[in-house]
C-alpha cells in the first residue's frame, strides 16, 4: 500500500514481527521507524532484525529508520515468598539491605538510595499504580516504613514509581551505557533516553555518542516524570526530539492530567522545531482484535491534529496478533486526518533571534512559498539534518 502520510509510524520490534516477510509487509503498510526496546532485547536477535531492515532498505529503496530505546533506571521490588496481599491501613517495610523473599510485612527494593531520597508523606506506587503506599518514616540508610493506601496482590519483580520523590539515580545506567554502545556500533538512526528529568540527563549520552560515533546520532528525550514536564524548556534545548511516554507518565501524574500534558509537550516541541512522538496504548485493543475501539481511533486522530510528528505502537506490533493490520488501520486514520481541511499549516514566523535566526527565516519562507504554489518537494543541502527539520516544521 503506497502512502504519502506526513505523520510517521514508529513500530516496536518483537516476536510478532521477527520474519523478513512481516517486516516488509509492515513497511509497505506504513511503518517509517522500527523501535528496539532494550528493556526486552537480546543482542543476537536485535542484530538479526537490524540486518533484515537494512537489507529491505537496500533491496526495495526504503528509508526505514531504526530507533534504539534505552531502558533507563527501573525500580523494582524483589521476589515474593508466596501469594502476598496487602490491605489499606497495613504497615509494610521496604528494605534495601538484603534481597530476601518478600512478605506482607517486609519487601526488598532494588533502589539502594531509596531510604535517603524518600521523605515522609511521599507516595510509592507499585505495578503501574495498582498499589499505593505512603511513606511514614525512613532510617535514611536501609529501611522505609509505609502505610498501604490502595491494596491488592503484591507480585514479584513489579515496577515502582515515585511521583513525589527526587530520585538520585543517574538517567543513564550501566545497562544503558552497554546498550547504547551496542546501538552505536550497529549504526542506529536515533537513540531514546528514558525518564529524562533535566537537561543534564542528556549530556552523558551526548558525550558517549561523541566519543564512540564518527557522526551525530540524534537523541529523543522521553518525558515520563513530572520533573521532566517542569524542566521541558531546558530539555528541548539539549535534545533532538521528544517522546510523550504516556505509560509511566500516566502513573506518575493523575490520569486526567495526561491529555493536557501531551498537548503542552507537543506545542513545546513545535515551538522548538523538533519532532515529537506520542506513545503508549494508541491501538492496544488490536493486540488481540482486528478492530480498534472508537476511543483509540480518536486518540490517534487527535494526536495527529495536535501536531504529533509520529505515533508509536508498542505491544500492538511486538507481541500482537495483527502487526501488519494495525499499521494499515493507523495509516488510514492518519491519512484521513491529514486530508481534512481542519489541519492548518502553522504560519508563525521565527521569534527567537539566535545565531540560526537567518537559517530559520529562510526555511520558514521557503516552506511558505512551497505551500502557496503547491510544490511537490523542497530540496536542501544539510550536513546535520537541521535545515530539513526546520522546513518540515512549517
Amino acid at each position: 500500500m503506497s502512502t504519502n502520510k506526513k505523520t510517521k509510524i514508529v513500530a516496536t520490534l518483537g516476536p510478532a514481527c521477527s520474519t523478513r516477510e512481516v517486516l516488509k509487509n509492515m513497511i509497505d503498510a506504513g511503518v517509517n521507524v522500527f523501535r528496539i526496546n532494550f528493556s526486552h532485547a537480546d543482542y543476537s536477535d536485535v542484530k538479526e532484525r537490524i540486518d533484515m531492515i537494512r537489507s529491505l532498505n537496500d533491496e526495495y529503496g526504503y528509508t526505514t529508520a531504526i530507533l534504539a530505546d534505552l531502558q533507563g533506571p527501573k525500580l523494582r521490588v524483589g521476589v515474593m515468598k508466596e501469594d502476598v496481599v496487602v490491605n489499606p491501613g497495613d504497615i509494610i517495610t521496604f528494605q534495601t539491605a538484603e534481597d530476601v523473599p518478600g512478605t506482607a510485612e517486609r519487601v526488598y527494593m532494588n533502589y539502594k538510595e531509596f531510604p535517603r531520597d524518600v521523605k515522609p508523606g511521599e507516595k510509592i506506587l507499585l505495578d503501574d499504580g495498582k498499589l499505593m503506599f505512603e511513606a511514614l518514616e525512613t532510617n535514611g540508610a536501609t529501611e522505609v516504613v509505609c502505610k498501604v493506601i490502595q491494596g491488592g496482590p503484591l507480585k514479584s519483580k513489579k515496577g515502582v514509581n515515585l511521583p513525589n520523590t527526587k530520585v538520585s539515580l543517574p538517567a543513564l545506567t550501566k545497562k544503558d551505557i552497554k546498550d547504547a554502545l551496542f546501538a552505536i556500533e550497529n549504526h542506529v538512526d536515533w537513540i531514546a533516553l528514558s525518564f529524562v528529568r533535566t537537561a543534564e540527563d542528556l549530556m552523558e549520552l551526548q558525550d558517549l555518542i561523541m566519543e564512540h560515533s564518527d557522526h551525530k546520532i540524534p537523541i529523543i528525550a522521553k518525558i515520563e516524570k513530572p520533573e521532566g514536564v517542569e524542566n521541558i524548556d531546558k530539555i528541548v534545548a539539549y535534545c533532538d526530539g521528544l517522546m510523550v511516554a504516556r505509560g509511566d507518565l500516566g502513573v506518575e501524574v493523575p490520569a486526567h492530567e495526561v491529555p493536557l500534558i501531551q498537548k503542552k509537550l507537543i506545542n513545546r516541541a513545535k515551538t522548538a522545531r523538533i519532532p515529537v512522538i506520542v506513545a503508549t496504548q494508541m491501538m492496544e485493543t488490536m493486540i488481540t482484535s482486528l478492530t480498534p475501539t472508537r476511543a483509540e481511533v480518536n486518540d490517534v486522530a487527535n494526536s495527529v491534529m495536535d501536531g504529533a510528528d509520529a505515533v508509536m505502537l508498542s505491544g500492538e506490533t511486538s507481541v500482537g496478533n495483527y502487526p501488519v493490520q494495525v499499521i494499515e488501520k493507523m495509516t488510514q486514520i492518519i491519512e484521513a486526518v491529514e486530508d481534512s481541511p481542519l489541519i492548518i499549516v502553522p504560519q508563525n514566523t521565527p521569534q527567537v533571534r539566535t545565531k540560526r535566526f537567518i537559517t530559520k527565516s529562510i526555511c520558514h519562507h521557503a516552506a511558505m512559498m512551497a505551500n502557496v504554489i503547491k510544490a511537490k518537494a523542497i530540496c536542501t543541502l544539510t550536513n546535520s539534518g537541521y535545515t530539513a527539520f526546520q522546513i518540515s516544521a512549517w
